[in-house]
């Protein structure tokens, strides 16, 4: 810790990442806080040079701005993922990195239930049609020109057993789902209660991803992985970008491998015009929204509240939710 002879000096990188009305809490110790609504990585260095405490969501804090900020010992993370901080180089400065744990876990599987049901019922495309004067053409008093499933009944495949695969698996059994986890990509004989992760693509009607993109995971469905889907799945990504293989989904889609598909993330955030999720956005078994499925009013408020019980607990010389260097 700083010098208790002065307040401990606060740098929020990017505040814009949380809502106007999400409150942000003062730390309970002495301090200032200087907060810019964004930050390119060209300002980070700069910006936190006589930090003691870093405050970042989705800006890079890499090596060669740790190296420029002699006083810092806490990176606080206002999110789960900390693929941008360069956390070996924060260990071996002894600097904490922490991160905001489990407080998504009603608003995102909510999300994703908004976009299965949504998609299972073709509400989009029903929608699109009636605006489109559809209905003031009809025979009859309704129209069929989009398929409707009930989701009981159906099987739900979660590749990830964390919090919110569990809080998704929980929605789903009480929806009269089967559901089933996947093992480990590649692991033919997985331990109970997981099934082997081909199988699981073989068996599923619906497909949703709860897991963290690393070099293991990234690409985890691609071409092949879309070719054992007999049953023509939904797919749901409200987890992270590159997850997928983006080119590989579009050709899916379009041949009918899946059913549809509804997506958060993308590789990139905000996608460029020439991402190819953008490219799908006039299909009527696409949905795709811009990575909010974290952000409903309460799940934001969760998230500065820990953030900052992380920061106290930090000054307190008990620090929690470390991430490792590992």
């Amino acid at each position: 810790m700083p010098p208790a002879a002065r307040p401990a000096e606060i740098v929020f990188l990017d505040r814009e990442t949380l809502s106007e009305e999400t409150a942000l809490r003062a730390p309970a110790f002495p301090h200032r806080l200087t907060t810019f609504e964004r930050s390119a990585p060209g300002d980070v260095p700069a910006r936190i040079a006589e930090a003691d405490i870093v405050i970042t969501n989705k800006v890079p804090v890499p090596a060669e701005a740790i190296a420029a900020a002699p006083q810092l010992r806490l990176i606080a993370v206002c999110a789960t993922g900390t693929d941008m901080v360069d956390v070996k180089a924060a260990a071996a400065r002894g600097i904490v990195v922490s991160n905001v744990r489990d407080y998504a876990t009603t608003t995102v599987p909510e999300h994703v239930f908004a976009l299965l049901f949504a998609l299972r019922r073709s509400l989009v495309a029903y929608r699109d049609s009636v605006r489109a004067g559809r209905w003031q053409t009809a025979s009859q008093f309704c129209f069929f020109d989009h398929p409707i499933r009930d989701l009981a009944g159906s099987t739900m495949g979660i590749v990830g057993r964390g919090s919110l695969g569990n809080a998704v698996a929980g929605i789903a059994t009480a929806l009269r789902m089967e559901v089933i986890f996947a093992g480990r990509k590649g692991e033919a004989s997985p331990p109970a209660p997981y099934a082997a992760f081909d199988e699981v693509l073989r068996r599923c009607d619906v497909l949703s991803l709860h897991l963290p993109l690393k070099p293991e995971t990234r690409n985890l469905i691609g071409a092949p992985e879309f070719a054992l889907m007999a049953r023509r799945p939904i797919l749901i990504n409200a987890s992270r970008g590159g997850l997928v293989d983006e080119v590989a989904l579009g050709t899916a889609l379009r041949s009918g491998q899946i059913a549809a598909a509804g997506f958060d993330v993308a590789t990139a955030e905000p996608p460029a015009a020439d991402n190819p999720l953008m490219d799908l956005l006039d299909l009527p078994n696409f949905i795709l929204t811009p990575h909010v499925a974290w952000a409903s009013r309460e799940g934001q408020q969760a998230l500065a509240d820990q953030l900052v019980d992380n920061i106290d607990a930090f000054w307190r010389g008990h620090p929690r939710n470390v991430v490792g260097a590992g």
